[in-house]
């Protein structure tokens, strides 16, 4: 069964030939060039033969060229330390304007995406990242500064928003010019930890739901990931796409209660640290067991929670292909 055939039978809850699967991480060094990060993704896509691609670029691809520096510092999720933010004042967030994505980091993205494409042809789905305009506007402002304008100068706030919005609707046009089968859309403030209900509904839920309501009916592979210890998990089925990924394995919902509440399939079974990172090739094939087992093997796509470690052992990524194919 041809992996694009065996992810839309997953999505519609037919049988499937075995459980997809699919692991992602980041490429810290490699995420600053186009031609780099396209390389380590594909290296990383022949190594395991997922059955989807998801590129992961540095979550300031987004945002640098607002005058947003950071650095990679060694964290083992690959992942960059924000050392210069633009949103220093509320009354920043009015002095935002969109941005082109035929430039800068976004047209670095844009031909990350397109190299990435152009070496795997049709034969394998390819997703794009994309953060959320909330998630973005902690990338300008760190978290204190927005939460502080969130809860104080709220119309400031929505300016930036509404601005971040914009350019992230001006790369999906652009990205619309390429063949790639959908987005995979991080949403990190849909969060109990991080806001109140109420919060999110004001402030993340509309424009999440503008930028999802854009996406093109081609795009079959819109993957939502909901970030966090806390997910309001509850606004999933409000938020098209046709796969939910979440921390099934440290926090609720279970992967056979999120089948419960999403018409799609969900995305996970391997927690990223006890599993892949700390675990053993036995106890990671017995996590997918369980997982395919939890969901009697339909509407499921195994992943972990969020990114593999870049220093996860080799064996335990291998472990997780192996295990789908029954090995």
């Amino acid at each position: 069964m041809r992996k694009r055939e065996r992810l839309e039978k997953t999505i519609a809850g037919e049988p499937t030939d075995r459980v997809p699967a699919a692991l992602w991480r980041h490429f810290p060094g490699d995420d600053q060039r186009a031609a780099d990060l396209a390389q380590s993704t594909l290296d990383y896509q022949r190594a395991y033969d997922w059955d989807f691609i998801k590129i992961t670029p540095a979550s300031s691809f987004a945002v640098s060229d607002y005058g947003v520096q950071d650095a990679w510092e060694g964290s083992l999720e690959g992942t960059r330390v924000y050392k210069k933010r633009v949103i220093e004042r509320s009354l920043d967030w009015t002095n935002l304007r969109p941005l082109d994505p035929g430039r800068g980091a976004l047209s670095r993205q844009i031909e990350t995406v397109r190299l990435v494409c152009e070496a795997v042809g049709e034969d394998t789905p390819v997703i794009q990242t994309v953060f959320s305009p909330l998630t973005q506007a902690k990338h300008v402002a760190g978290h204190e500064r927005l939460i502080h304008d969130l809860r104080t100068e709220p119309d400031r706030l929505h300016s930036g928003l509404s601005v971040l919005t914009e350019t992230t609707l001006r790369f999906i046009e652009a990205l619309k010019r390429l063949p790639i089968s959908g987005i995979f859309y991080a949403i990190q403030y849909a969060n109990y930890a991080a806001l109140a209900e109420s919060e999110y509904v004001a402030f993340g839920l509309p424009y999440d739901q503008k930028i999802l309501g854009t996406l093109p009916a081609r795009w079959w592979l819109n993957v939502l990931h909901l970030h966090g210890e806390s997910p309001m998990f509850k606004f999933a089925p409000q938020l098209p796409a046709q796969v939910v990924n979440w921390h099934d394995q440290t926090t609720p919902p279970s992967l056979a209660m999120g089948k419960t509440m999403f018409d799609g399939a969900v995305c996970g079974g391997i927690a990223q640290w006890e599993h892949l990172h700390q675990g053993t090739p036995t106890s990671v094939k017995q996590a997918v067991r369980d997982a395919i087992a939890e969901t009697n093997s339909r509407r499921l796509v195994i992943s972990t929670g969020c990114v593999a470690m870049i220093t996860s052992p080799l064996s335990n990524i291998r472990a997780v292909r192996e295990a789908v194919e029954g090995a």
